[in-house]
């Protein structure tokens, strides 16, 4: 703007960013993602958490591991108190026995601190931290909530943690076996074989 007032243009600020919020943005971090994201498809895992108000007003945290192949839903729980340490303790659960992903997706929450990140590391997998504000660099994740919020949690009143913790369990098991999506093709995570109609062809 100084540039422009010392060549004799008189320009309001007002008008300056108006124009620098149409200016292209450098897209290549968004393209190298997108790129990592389609390449390693098969090594990545998302964690994340989700809230839950309970019938008393409370506030329940669900916590899940989401494999991005399938999009299977690799762990699956609830807490009223998340913390680094629970969180550890989940990861041990969602990754036995060597069936660790190469690499783990998670936000900058605080759950998700160092403790958590050498843990991640321990288990030989490459952590991934999203970027601020950027829920499309999750995506599998958020996709996820946002099909258990629309297909359960959108249709109950959950009234405490033993509560949610059957319904997501029920909920899970649907997702897997019977919940079709456009991107497998039509199939389920779990990759059920397509049942015939015996009536078809009659």
């Amino acid at each position: 703007m100084a540039k422009l007032t010392m060549l004799g243009f008189d320009i309001s600020e007002r008008t300056v960013l108006r124009w620098m919020r149409k200016a292209p943005r450098n897209s290549d971090p968004a393209k190298r993602w997108a790129a990592f994201l389609s390449n390693h498809r098969e090594a990545i895992a998302a964690m994340d958490f989700f809230t839950v108000p309970t019938l008393a007003f409370g506030v329940l945290y669900c916590f899940f591991v989401i494999a991005h192949d399938r999009w299977r839903i690799l762990h699956c729980t609830v807490t009223k108190h998340p913390n680094s340490a629970w969180v550890v303790q989940q990861l041990r659960e969602a990754f036995p026995y060597d069936s660790a992903p190469g690499h783990l997706i998670f936000d900058r929450g605080a759950s998700f601190n160092e403790e958590v990140i050498d843990t991640v590391k321990s288990f030989g997998i490459q952590p991934k931290r999203t970027s601020l504000q950027s829920l499309w660099q999750n995506g599998v994740a958020e996709r996820w909530v946002g099909n258990c919020r629309r297909d359960l949690l959108d249709h109950v009143i959950v009234a405490n943690e033993r509560h949610l913790k059957r319904l997501l369990n029920e909920y899970v098991l649907y997702y897997h076996d019977d919940r079709t999506h456009l991107a497998l093709t039509k199939g389920t995570p779990a990759d059920r074989e397509p049942e015939k109609n015996p009536n078809m062809g009659c």
